[in-house]
């Protein structure tokens, strides 16, 4: 018989929570007071941020990779097809009760990519490691959150920012990647990409196949120096506060 319903909760740190629900064969997860963050129905767009990325670095010899959300596991799954033997992958989750919805009955639905031995899993704030990484990292990929509006939580803000951007491109090894998913576009996002040297390509893809609403997938290759000091100034970081 097939079953349907609510089968756990996590709080998230700040405030918040999370709720795991069957329905039938399928997962989602939502925030309580709003909808699906994510489900295992649909996951084209999680595995387009994974692919498009990896794809960019797959020519590097033991690529290191660091993906900031563990979602339902498969941008991490599709990661792993990309890339080697020889590649080591981490994945940091604020939330723990993620992790374990992942190696118990989401895992499945993604083929189970946390028993990888590539794979290590930190239980963490994704901005603790960015902050505390130098040229450590070929690909960076970002979902941590519906876009660079931060939704499920506040601190989420600062990885989209000029201070937090600046940090990611600093843990960037030289032409590495920093992928960002999104639920919508945002020009103004793309814009501080730029400002703090990166290139940006930005690409439309669909939540599930060829169908579905379309995401947005950035991604931000660690070029050219900052805008502000190609005009010889350093202005001091600032940070989007911006709500739904």
């Amino acid at each position: 018989m097939k079953r349907f319903g609510l089968l756990d909760t996590a709080q998230i740190p700040g405030g918040g929570e999370l709720r795991l629900f069957e329905d039938g064969e399928h997962f989602s997860i939502k925030i309580a007071g709003g909808g699906d963050l994510m489900s295992t129905r649909m996951h084209g767009s999680e595995d387009a941020l994974a692919r498009i990325a990896c794809e960019r670095i797959s020519s590097v010899a033991s690529p290191r990779l660091l993906i900031g959300g563990l979602g339902m596991g498969f941008t991490l799954a599709e990661a792993l097809k990309v890339l080697g033997a020889t590649a080591r992958l981490q994945v940091a989750e604020l939330v723990p009760e993620v992790v374990r919805w992942n190696r118990g009955p989401l895992g499945a639905h993604a083929g189970r990519p946390l028993d990888d031995p590539r794979v290590e899993v930190v239980e963490a704030d994704v901005a603790a490691l960015i902050r505390a990484a130098c040229s450590a990292y070929d690909a960076i990929l970002l979902d941590v959150d519906n876009g660079p509006d931060g939704l499920t939580q506040a601190g989420n803000d600062w990885l989209y920012s000029h201070a937090g951007l600046a940090a990611a491109k600093a843990a960037l090894r030289g032409k590495g990647v920093l992928a960002v998913w999104s639920a919508h576009p945002d020009r103004q996002f793309v814009e501080r990409l730029r400002q703090v040297g990166f290139d940006v390509d930005e690409v439309s893809v669909r939540a599930h196949g060829n169908k579905g609403a379309r995401h947005r997938i950035w991604l931000a290759t660690n070029g050219a120096r900052p805008a502000q000091e190609r005009k010889g100034r350093t202005p001091a970081a600032r940070t989007s506060r911006r709500r739904r």
